[in-house]
């Protein structure tokens, strides 16, 4: 694993994104097209697994990987909250700008404010991928 085109050093991803040992992350949207690399970077991260959708339990942050094609990404950010601890993070994981199946910017900042989120920073992860950080307003009460 080592440092990758585009600035995202995938060893130490997980990490840049705020992981450590035991947090429990969620992953959703897993297919064939994720990079391997960038999964085993952040379960190194939080020394140990991600869990998937059936997991049933509170989790700390979600790791969504989301491609163009994959529907409504309202509906996939909403889903996502289900089982977010309050003040949890949502890792938006879209292919690259110019890369098949990338997300447009724009789609992602129309979708998050839908779904109750505020977009924060959108950070390189791999060669291919890039990670955007999404979390709910603080409540100004």
């Amino acid at each position: 694993m080592s440092g990758t085109s585009g600035g995202a050093d995938t060893q130490n991803v997980g990490t840049r994104l705020g992981f450590t040992p035991g947090t429990v992350v969620q992953e959703l949207g897993w297919d064939e097209d994720v990079d391997d690399s960038l999964r085993v970077a952040v379960e190194d991260a939080i020394d140990g697994d991600m869990v998937d959708g059936d997991y049933g339990n509170v989790v700390d942050s979600v790791v969504l990987w989301w491609r163009d094609d994959d529907g409504d990404l309202v509906d996939a950010l909403v889903d996502s909250l289900t089982d977010l601890v309050g003040g949890g993070v949502i890792w938006l994981l879209t292919p690259k700008v110019g890369r098949p199946q990338a997300v447009d910017p724009s789609e992602i900042a129309e979708a998050a404010p839908i779904a109750g989120l505020s977009t924060t920073t959108t950070v390189p992860v791999s060669k291919d991928w890039a990670a955007t950080r999404l979390v709910a307003p603080k409540n100004p009460r």
